[in-house]
C-alpha cells in the first residue's frame, strides 16, 4: 500500500502554518488502495467517483465532502469526464498547536450535517478571497469544525433515537418543502410537543435554522458549478424571495450569493 500526499493532477494553492489546501484534478481511473500521511478533507467539485474504505464504500458526486484521517486506506474509481477535489490537509504542526488530539476523530466520514459541511465551505470560500486575515479565519474555522464533529461523535456514542435519523432523510431529500410540525410528527408517530423539544438536543439548532442551512447549501453548488440566475436559485432552493435568499446566505457565509459565484469560478 503506498502513501500519497495528493492525487491526480496537483495544482497547489495554499500553504499554510500546518494546513495544505489544494485543488486536485484527478486523472487516472482507478488509484489502487493508499493512505495519506495527514488527516485530510476533501470536497468534490465537479464530476464522480467512487471510494472505497475498509468498512464500506462511497458513491461521490459533486459537494460530497469526506474527511479521512491519517494512514487511512482507501481506493479511487473515477467516472468519466473531468473530475476535480478541493483538498485540505492538516499535519502535525497544527495539531499540536491547537492542542487537537486526531485520534479522536473518525477513521472515515461522509459527512452530511449542514452546519459541519457550511464550516468547510466556508473555508472553500476563504481559500479563494485569502487575505490578511484569512489565515486565522480558516484557523478559526477548522478548530470549529473538529469541535462540532466531536459534538456529532458524543451524541451517535450516546445513541440517538432511531426517529433522528429518519427526520434527517426526510429534510435532506426534500429542504425546500414548506413542512409543518403536525406533518412531520405524524410522519415519525411522534407527539408534536416531544419533537419540538428533542430537535434542538441532536441537531444543535433551531428547526427554522437546521432547514435555512440546508437551503443554503442546497444553493452553493449550483451557484458554483452552474448557470442559473440567483432568482431561479431562490425559488429553486425554496425561498420566499430573493432577498430573503440573500440575508440567510450572508448570514451562513458571510458573502452575498453573488459573491460566492464570482470567487468559486
Amino acid at each position: 500500500m503506498d502513501s500519497l500526499n495528493l492525487i491526480g493532477l496537483d495544482n497547489p494553492n495554499r500553504s499554510l502554518d500546518g494546513i495544505t489546501i489544494t485543488e486536485t484534478e484527478y486523472k487516472d481511473e482507478f488509484v489502487d488502495w493508499h493512505y495519506h500521511e495527514n488527516p485530510h478533507f476533501t470536497l468534490l467539485t465537479l464530476g464522480n467517483i467512487k471510494q472505497g474504505t475498509r468498512r464500506e464504500t462511497y458513491e461521490c458526486s459533486p459537494d460530497t465532502l469526506l474527511f479521512h484521517n491519517s494512514q487511512e486506506p482507501h481506493y479511487n474509481v473515477k467516472a468519466a469526464g473531468i473530475t476535480r477535489g478541493f483538498q485540505l490537509e492538516i499535519d502535525a504542526t497544527w495539531y499540536r498547536k491547537f492542542e487537537v488530539d486526531p485520534h479522536h476523530l473518525p477513521a472515515v466520514a461522509r459527512i452530511t450535517r449542514p452546519n459541519i459541511r457550511l464550516l468547510f465551505y466556508n473555508i472553500y470560500k476563504e481559500s479563494k478571497i485569502f487575505d490578511a486575515g484569512s489565515t486565522l479565519t480558516i484557523d478559526s474555522l477548522l478548530l470549529e469544525t473538529f469541535q462540532s464533529m466531536g459534538v456529532e461523535i458524543e451524541t451517535s456514542c450516546a445513541g440517538s433515537p432511531r426517529w433522528v435519523r429518519k427526520l434527517d432523510e426526510l429534510l435532506h431529500d426534500d429542504p425546500d418543502r414548506p413542512f409543518s410540525l403536525q406533518e412531520l410528527s405524524s410522519e415519525l408517530g411522534l407527539h408534536w410537543a416531544h419533537l419540538s423539544r428533542a430537535f434542538p438536543k441532536y441537531f444543535h439548532c433551531t428547526f427554522g435554522q437546521y432547514v435555512r442551512k440546508l437551503k443554503v447549501e442546497k444553493s452553493l453548488a449550483m451557484l458554483r458549478g452552474g448557470s442559473q440566475s440567483i432568482a431561479e436559485i431562490t425559488f429553486t432552493c425554496g425561498f420566499a424571495d430573493q432577498s430573503h435568499f440573500i440575508r440567510c446566505f450572508r448570514e451562513f457565509t458571510g458573502i452575498t450569493p453573488r459573491a460566492f459565484r464570482q470567487i468559486s469560478k
